[in-house]
């Protein structure tokens, strides 16, 4: 097997590399560094069905010989990276697409799209289910991330309605876990490295709203299966353990002993979710997925992880 996974160089998209090596499949890492970084995937150089191309899926991309399948996990994905590169974002998301999908209906590989919970917008459902068409302000500071990955989904069931493409589309819940960047933007991240530095812990709003956190390898477990399996609709990947922003940072400061941080409070950004938690009833009965890995244990691993690059 010939896998080629867009954004290879990312948080997630490293993770993915290493578990379809593992698997026995070549993998053809594909990535502009835009937010990626070689650091993610240096303990592949070694491996002889390990290879790295630097280039934007955003441009026409050529591939020799065979793929079996195309995973595409390229675009920013904080908010920070997303509302810094807005227009990359959103042709990612448009171009990005419809030349990875282009790759995989010449190779006529299994294509998977990596969308986002970011699709359901400041959810009125909750939890949130797939046959949810969400509330999303597409003119928002946020929209050129929602609407790319919206974008990202229609084009993909119009490749597979029209093309016969074998489509596959996961929405991912918050994920955290090792190779995630300190400065990346995300809550989980941030409060770590301040809290590791001694820094005030910055909570938007009064920190009530809800988020649901997934370990990456239970997300990229998830992910594996859905490429398997014969679903072309998308599927919610996450972990349902609710929780607010609030207690999440009390967690991190009683994890990180003896640190000097104390929380403050900052305005809540722009059209940013109240409520986050995935209805996983889809992985469950097609995937027979579930997450495995309590958060206690994810945030001391991920701890140990930004221990070392901080």
């Amino acid at each position: 097997m010939r896998t080629v996974i867009t954004g290879g160089a990312g948080f997630v998209g490293s993770h993915l590399c290493d578990r379809f090596l593992a698997e026995g499949h070549e993998v053809l890492c594909v990535d502009n560094l835009l937010t990626g970084s070689r650091r993610n995937f240096e303990h592949l150089s070694g491996n002889p069905r390990f290879r790295f191309v630097e280039h934007n899926i955003s441009d026409p991309v050529e591939v020799d010989g065979p793929v079996d399948a195309v995973l595409h996990f390229a675009s920013p994905a904080s908010p920070a990276d997303y509302l810094a590169h807005p227009i990359p974002t959103l042709k990612v998301g448009s171009l990005g697409t419809h030349n990875a999908l282009g790759l995989a209906k010449a190779k006529g590989a299994r294509f998977l799209l990596a969308s986002t919970s970011e699709v359901y917008g400041d959810p009125d459902v909750h939890p949130q289910r797939e046959d949810y068409w969400g509330h999303v302000n597409p003119i928002g500071p946020r929209g050129c991330y929602d609407e790319a990955k919206r974008f990202a989904e229609a084009i993909t069931m119009a490749y597979h309605r029209y093309h016969g493409v074998q489509t596959r589309i996961v929405r991912i819940f918050n994920t955290y876990g090792p190779r995630m960047r300190l400065n990346d933007g995300r809550v989980l991240p941030n409060f770590m490295s301040q809290a590791l530095k001694g820094e005030p812990i910055t909570i938007y709003g009064k920190g009530e709203q809800t988020r649901s956190f997934c370990y990456v390898s239970d997300l990229v477990d998830g992910i594996y299966r859905l490429l398997q399996s014969d679903h072309p609709l998308p599927v919610n990947i996450g972990n349902p353990s609710e929780i607010t922003v609030a207690q999440l940072a009390q967690e991190i400061i009683d994890l990180v002993e003896g640190t000097a941080s104390r929380v403050v409070y900052v305005d809540l950004p722009e059209d940013d979710p109240k409520r986050r938690k995935p209805d996983i009833t889809k992985a469950q009965t097609l995937l027979g997925w579930n997450p495995t890995v309590e958060r206690a244990d994810g945030l001391r691993r991920t701890l140990e992880y930004f221990r070392t690059v901080l």
